[in-house]
């Protein structure tokens, strides 16, 4: 091979290599595009966030109702509202209990439990 067809095959690749795998360029970092969100106003509808199932679970921890890890969200919300009585509160617990256990074991007894 003859130095002019080395140079000729250099050029050759070194434009395949830019086809493919671009030029090296100096990495800068891209400034990133500033998104404005319409800001909501402020009112108290907006400010009071629904507390989460495992706030209510600590709550009904704290006030000794047994099996509260096995009670959906709005089961607890009833249960730690200020008028409902002893009554209702064992029965959706008893409810939680029967529908967790209904979970367990062979297939036949879950029909039995809702």
């Amino acid at each position: 091979m003859t130095a002019k067809q080395k140079k000729q095959s250099k050029k050759f690749l070194g434009k395949l290599h830019d086809k493919y795998y671009g030029k090296k360029k100096a990495k800068t970092p891209k400034p990133k595009p500033e998104t404005k969100t319409p800001e909501q106003p402020k009112t108290p509808e907006t400010l009071v966030k629904e507390p989460t199932r495992h706030e209510l679970m600590l709550k009904a921890k704290e006030r000794g109702i047994k099996n509260f890890r096995v009670i959906n969200k709005q089961e607890l919300v009833e249960i730690l509202k200020e008028g409902t009585s002893q009554e209702r509160i064992n029965e959706i617990v008893a409810g939680a209990v029967a529908r967790w256990k209904a979970g367990w074991g062979k297939k036949k007894n879950k029909k039995d439990v809702v």
